[in-house]
């Protein structure tokens, strides 16, 4: 067993509805085989355990790894790609650099590119929009595994209305999506998503298709897109005759595994349906700016009784860091006046955390550091005299230093990383316990 020492920050009960920040200050985390078996003051499990190793983590704050409920493996290269709205980035900028992962030697850089990318920013679970070849999204699974991040990933589909070298058929599709489930679903932390790119570009055959996948592969999940663009939107509509949330419910698409990405422009019965199917929205704050989507209703969202968790969105999102995603999402809704819903950094550590764990079905394993739960952290310890380091030494209390964290916080401040206990052995060597 291992007594983590330090000051761990989380929030095991939703701050939504009244729960508060958990702060354990000079406090310790008993692991074992990955599991946190008891947590307590330093003093008080160090009396209880004196046999036991100890990792002092003194100095900085200790927070549950971030759980991104939205990003794009094949799309880190092409970060930064602004000045355009979706449809258009799409075009230009993402839906190139996604057909070069035909090249499956490529995929394989873009795939350590990512996965570093990710475990870097504090991320250790993720629910990742894979690739439109099968084998790159091998690549992925592999190099998670390697290093040991907690996935859920699956191939894209298409098959109409984007570039046509990203195009396959209801038959390829099932056949395909079936043999990367069956190498990597339920092995090690790997799960499979079944993940028709968004109904804009899938054929009435392929959601069928997707559905096929969907009830054969217990415990997979569905991740696709929703109602990110007005342009976007009016085009759905025209090709199902419906709103966008039903041409995926109607194909039995939208229930509790299932996570649709950004939401930004629903209409009230989109959103009654997604609470009665138990659905969770993935917030992706950075993107929507950039992109000039809009703002999120997070208050409506809230009101009619959505799941919502954060996600990078990376690479029309502008960075891994889901500090910065918090940042942006309090900003948004500061910017909705009225109409949005205030946010302290309680609710954007849970948004982070908890809220994506939950979303992905992954509530009594990660998200916070509750006895029972995997020890998933990170250990925010900023270089000396920079600005969330001078922030940190003059927080008032832990509340006002998450505050700072999220609004100074970058990769660069995330000194260590673990999962299950185990410091996680990734490409970039400041991570290396």
């Amino acid at each position: 067993m291992t007594l983590f020492r330090g000051t761990f920050l989380d929030t095991p009960d939703d701050p939504f509805t009244g729960g508060r920040l958990r702060t354990e200050q000079d406090g310790a985390l008993l692991v074992r085989d990955g599991v946190i078996r008891a947590r307590g003051s330093f003093a008080d499990l160090h009396r209880q355990h004196p046999q036991e190793d100890i990792v002092d983590l003194s100095g900085g704050f200790v927070l549950p790894g971030f759980v991104d409920t939205h990003v794009h493996f094949p799309q880190v290269r092409v970060i930064g790609g602004l000045g355009m709205p979706l449809l258009d980035w799409l075009d230009r900028t993402a839906l190139p650099e996604e057909a070069r992962l035909a090249d499956r030697a490529y995929a394989e850089g873009v795939a350590t590119d990512f996965v570093r990318g990710l475990v870097g920013a504090g991320t250790t679970t993720a629910l990742v929009f894979g690739s439109h070849f099968a084998p790159a999204v091998d690549t992925v699974f592999a190099e998670a595994a390697r290093v040991g991040l907690r996935i859920t990933s699956g191939l894209v589909v298409s098959d109409r209305l984007i570039r046509e070298d990203l195009f396959t058929d209801p038959d390829r599709a099932r056949e395909e999506s079936l043999a990367l489930a069956a190498r990597w679903h339920g092995v090690g932390r790997a799960r499979y998503a079944v993940t028709p790119r968004f109904s804009l570009s899938c054929t009435d055959d392929l959601l069928a298709a997707c559905a096929d996948v969907l009830q054969t592969v217990p415990g997979a999940m569905l991740t696709s897109h929703v109602n990110e663009n007005i342009r976007e939107i009016e085009t759905v509509e025209a090709l199902f005759g419906c709103d966008y949330v039903t041409s995926y419910d109607r194909h039995g698409l939208v229930g509790p595994g299932t996570v649709l990405a950004h939401n930004v422009h629903p209409t009230d019965p989109e959103l009654a349906l997604l609470a009665a199917r138990g659905a969770a929205v993935a917030h992706c704050p950075s993107s929507n700016a950039a992109l000039g989507s809009g703002l999120f209703p997070l208050a409506r969202h809230r009101a009619n009784g959505v799941r919502v968790a954060m996600g990078s969105d990376v690479g029309a999102g502008t960075g891994f860091s889901l500090l910065k995603e918090g940042l942006s999402a309090y900003v948004a809704q500061q910017l909705l006046g009225e109409a949005g819903h205030p946010l302290t950094p309680t609710h954007l550590l849970h948004l982070a955390t908890r809220a994506g764990a939950e979303a992905l079905g992954l509530g009594s394993a990660v998200g916070d550091f509750s006895v029972g739960r995997r020890f998933d952290a990170q250990w925010i310890k900023p270089a000396p005299s920079t600005p969330l380091d001078v922030g940190l030494t003059h927080a008032t209390d832990p509340g006002d230093a998450l505050a700072k964290m999220f609004a100074l916080g970058t990769p660069a401040d995330v000194h260590r990383v673990w999962i299950e206990g185990d410091p996680i052995t990734a490409p970039d060597p400041h991570l290396v316990g």
